[in-house]
């Protein structure tokens, strides 16, 4: 065989390795099972979207009741992540967080290191000052560093920023976000759930950081990283039945430069909910719920032409976090600096929240400029 033919196959054995390597799912490892989210992870691996090559649980019980329920070996499950790493660590790609708020920063400082990049499912930290911390070991080892919300996925927010962009109700001047449900006992989350979701330590707060969250995180991205001037807060504990240690109802008052925000989170709704509206100077989108959404373009005093929309869900990679996951981690998506799974609007996001729970605890504005 001529030289310029060894070239050819060897050029084309090196590109069909790298197609290999891109249509592969991708290999992670589930740090802990205690979060209610956690069957996302496993349901993403049964359509084939990644390869879980291990998990973190030391709670055997817990670890065998997801076994028997998702099919997977027992041998899988690893005391802690540095039996996983030393067994086979070579192989992991990315680990997934789905245990309780506080261990997020443990996490990172585990695999950051190691070059292995981090989900972490909402929010980034319980305090600003640990997520600071996380960005920099995820900018020193050059790792992704993402969160993963699930009000993300959702068509009708994209819809609602598109709208926002073209100006199609003029500038913002207000937005409300309201989430939450009826509370974390009466919805009846798992028992391992429910014990770090009510510790003010593990999950940072109650109500104002479980479901304050999407707000802070949807607020950074219409307002493209803009820093609210103050935020006020308001927290109540309207179930000291179910809830004793953490708060269950938070208001959230953010004052920007030309708009005002609020963020309405809570255990208390009668019926669950994940809605945004946003007012600008000429008409009002409503994004109602995952695919429901509504413009209404101002006519006269107080009357108004409305336009309703069912939307499809969003195209692959932008319709999952473990697509979208493998996506940046193969360079196919580059995000940009505030969209809703990035660091940087996080690191925001977590500064907003902790300010909220400051505001609450001595009953005054906190100022952020």
């Amino acid at each position: 065989m001529k030289n310029n033919q060894w070239i050819c196959l060897a050029l084309s054995l090196a590109l069909s390795t790298q197609l290999a390597a891109q249509d592969s799912p991708l290999r992670i490892a589930v740090i802990s099972l205690t979060h209610g989210h956690v069957n996302w992870v496993f349901d993403s691996e049964a359509r084939g979207d990644i390869e879980i090559i291990g998990i973190v649980e030391p709670d055997r019980n817990l670890a065998a009741r997801y076994a028997a329920q998702h099919e997977f070996p027992m041998d899988k499950v690893y005391e802690c992540s540095e039996a996983l790493l030393a067994e086979a660590g070579a192989k992991i790609e990315a680990v997934t967080a789905f245990g309780n708020i506080y261990d997020h920063l443990q996490v990172v400082e585990t695999f950051a290191p190691r070059g292995i990049h981090v989900m972490v499912e909402k929010p980034l930290a319980t305090t600003f000052a640990q997520a600071k911390k996380m960005a920099a070991l995820a900018e020193k080892n050059d790792i992704h560093l993402l969160t993963n919300y699930e009000t993300t996925w959702y068509p009708t927010n994209h819809l609602a920023y598109e709208l926002i962009e073209e100006g199609k109700i003029g500038e913002i001047r207000k937005v409300v976000v309201r989430d939450g449900h009826r509370g974390p006992k009466k919805i009846g989350v798992s028992k391992e759930f429910f014990e770090w979701l009510t510790d003010p330590k593990l999950n940072g707060g109650g109500a104002i950081i479980d479901f304050g969250c999407y707000g802070a995180n949807l607020l950074t991205w219409l307002m493209q990283g803009e820093r609210p001037n103050s935020v006020t807060a308001v927290t109540r504990q309207l179930q000291a039945e179910n809830n004793s240690k953490v708060d269950d109802e938070a208001i959230i008052i953010l004052n920007y430069d030309d708009a005002v925000a609020i963020i309405q989170a809570s255990w208390n709704w009668p019926i669950g909910r994940k809605d945004m509206e946003i007012y600008g100077l000429t008409g009002v989108v409503y994004a109602d719920n995952r695919h429901d959404l509504r413009v209404r373009m101002a006519k006269g005093y107080d009357g108004f032409d409305e336009e309703k929309m069912t939307l499809e869900e969003r195209p692959a990679p932008y319709n999952d976090p473990f697509l979208y996951l493998t996506a940046v981690i193969r360079e196919e998506i580059n995000p940009a600096p505030y969209d809703l799974s990035s660091l940087e609007n996080n690191l925001l996001a977590m500064e907003i929240l902790t300010a909220a729970v400051k505001s609450a605890q001595k009953g005054k504005t906190v100022k952020l400029k």
